[in-house]
């Protein structure tokens, strides 16, 4: 019954967030107010679902500095959770069809997200543009999921190419993320929201700027990937 009554809430905070997002959008087009907000939402939602975080890692990288970060991904409180963390100003890469759900999608279309159809190349283009005009204009951070989708179990799924095509491509550096607990805090494919702790890890930025050829994207994409792992291990 207290997962419900917490669904319920977080449900109705997300309605008022995205009204308000929507609101500042149109009033303020350098995305201050929009930013402010977010950090509002992410702790309100972490604070109705009783989850504490554990950050760690804030030495390794500038805070004033522009990056993309790269995450792992298994459970929809990735989202607010590095929200709360991540102290840049940063855009989110995320899938067309979030974009269709009222309020909440109409928000990230306005905002300063990027919205990405995996199944146009020619728009997935299109929106590298975007997010390297945003990262050399803005200043605004890029966070990716590199797995593309949340996992099931947990575990760290294989690390899909375009994502670190992005990073070479705007030439900033990456900065490996490691999530752990959102798994069991709200786990795909359920509605059953458990209270507890999200660990969050920031790892050494990564320089891409003389990344040209697949081969090195690919090279970059397991090097990546096997960091986050590791720093998903020491923090379980």
């Amino acid at each position: 019954m207290l997962s419900y009554i917490k669904l319920f809430f977080i449900f109705l905070y997300t309605i008022i967030l995205s009204l308000l997002a929507l609101i500042s959008e149109l009033i303020d087009r350098s995305f201050k107010t929009y930013f402010f907000l977010t950090k509002i939402f992410s702790n309100g939602i972490l604070l109705i679902a009783g989850v504490r975080l554990e950050v760690s890692g804030y030495e390794s990288f500038d805070k004033d500095s522009t990056y993309v970060f790269v995450s792992n991904h298994s459970s929809q409180f990735d989202i607010p959770a590095l929200q709360s963390a991540v102290p840049q100003k940063f855009s989110i890469v995320y899938k067309k069809e979030l974009g269709k759900i009222p309020l909440f999608g109409w928000q990230m279309r306005l905002g300063p997200y990027i919205m990405i159809d995996r199944k146009n190349i020619e728009d997935a283009l299109k929106s590298i543009e975007r997010a390297k005009k945003m990262m050399s204009d803005k200043k605004f951070s890029v966070l990716l999921f590199a797995e593309g989708t949340r996992s099931k179990t947990g575990e760290v799924q294989p690390f899909k190419r375009g994502a670190f095509y992005l990073a070479s491509r705007v030439g900033f550096p990456i900065v490996p993320v490691s999530v752990t607990g959102t798994e069991k805090i709200l786990p795909k494919g359920r509605l059953k929201i458990k209270s507890g702790t999200i660990k969050i890890h920031f790892d050494k930025p990564i320089p891409t700027e003389n990344i040209n050829t697949r081969k090195e994207e690919l090279e970059l994409m397991e090097k990546v990937r096997d960091i986050v792992i590791q720093n998903i291990k020491k923090g379980s």
